[in-house]
Order: C-alpha cells, then structure tokens, then sequence
C-alpha cells in the first residue's frame, strides 16, 4: 500500500486537469451579412420566399377550402372541398382544384386516409386603391409600389373593396394566388323590405340592399 501512494504521488498534475473527463467548447458560426442592395423594385419581394416551398404531409380529411397542395408533380389550389360517404366503401374527399400555373380546374377524390402534400404560402398585406374592369389595382404600403391582380381572387367579396382598405393577398413562389377582405366591413343601407304583418314565433328576415349594390338577408 505504501509502495502504491509513493506511485501515485509521482503523477504529475496540473490545476486544471480533472481524470476521466473531457470538455470541448462550441462557438456558434456569425450569421450572414445581410445584403444591403437588394433591389426594392419587386413588390412580390419576400425574405420568406424559400420557406414556401416547404411543406407537410396532411391527410385527406384535413385538406380544406383555399389549401395550396402538390400532386403528381403539379401544384394547386382548392376551390371546393366536400365529405362524402359511401357506405362500406369509407369515406373520401370530393375537391376542386386549379393548377396555379396554368389556371385549368380540375376535379379529383381524396381518400380521408390518404397523405396529401400540402404547401404553405405567403399572407401579404396591400391597400386596395380602385377596381377597372376586370382587374383591381393594390399598394404596397412600405414601397408605395402598385399591382395589378384579377378581380376573381376576391371572388364574391369583391363587392365590398373600399378605398384605402386594408387587404391581404396570398402568394406563392412569389405569385399571387388568391385575395380576401377584413373579416368585418363597414356598409350602409340604403334600401329594405318592411316586414309583413302579425306576429310569428320563428324570427323574420328581410332583404336589404347596401350601398355597394349587393343584398344581404337581416333579421
């Protein structure tokens, strides 16, 4: 035992040496440098532009109504999406769909069960200044830079563009693919129906007309 201790006294030591250990310190890398002159000219420009090619596996009972997916090498937009029942043969889902590149529709079934690719896109913000025709002219509120898209992007809301509204255009790979209003918009009446005579336990509607010439039913 002696002749042990008198071995182990000779190992050399050092302040900072600790047996049976081993420590290595990770430095991160420095981020990139942020490219000043990039060109501000594009209004469709986005920092997010290459994560819009990235997306997730869904299932076909997941897909809904303005979904962006890839199938067989293509990519679309749902138009419709419907649940049916076919008895013992399971359910499955009824959709339409339009090819973002080249606008044809088409109409495929789902099964509920099946992996569906879907891709995430972009929610833009622009300032709806007029509508001409067939087209609507936006804003870019940062740039003051102006676009030009097809009025069917709104689809029926159309009809309650105003100006200065704020509203919120989807992009893919930096092309613009459907438009949507605020949730809540401010109209006016300016004609309705009188409600008939008697009283009725069922609540009574009646047709109103608002300013931007569309009709709605109100109870």
């Amino acid at each position: 035992m002696h002749a042990l201790r008198r071995r182990l006294s000779r190992v050399p030591f050092s302040p900072g040496f600790r047996p049976g250990r081993s420590f290595t310190r990770l430095t991160a890398p420095p981020p990139p440098p942020l490219n000043s002159g990039t060109p501000r000219g594009n209004v469709l420009e986005s920092p997010w532009s290459a994560l819009q090619r990235r997306g997730a596996k869904v299932l076909g009972s997941d897909v809904r109504l303005g979904n962006v997916i890839q199938r067989k090498g293509r990519v679309f937009q749902v138009l419709k999406a419907q649940h049916t029942q076919h008895g013992r043969g399971g359910a499955t889902i009824q959709v339409e769909l339009r090819d973002v590149d080249t606008g044809n529709k088409v109409s495929e079934r789902f099964r509920t069960d099946e992996a569906i690719e879907r891709v995430f896109v972009e929610d833009k913000s622009f300032t709806y200044l007029y509508t001409e025709g067939d087209s609507v002219m936006l804003m870019e509120p940062m740039t003051f830079d102006q676009l030009e898209v097809s009025k069917d992007f709104f689809g029926k809301a159309a009809c309650y563009l105003k100006d200065n509204m704020k509203v919120t255009l989807q992009l893919f790979d930096g092309k613009p693919m459907s438009a949507s209003v605020p949730t809540r918009v401010i109209c006016t009446v300016v004609e309705a129906q009188t409600h008939s005579k008697g009283q009725t336990a069922q609540p009574q509607y009646k047709k109103v007309l608002l300013d931007n010439g569309h009709s709605v039913m109100v109870s």
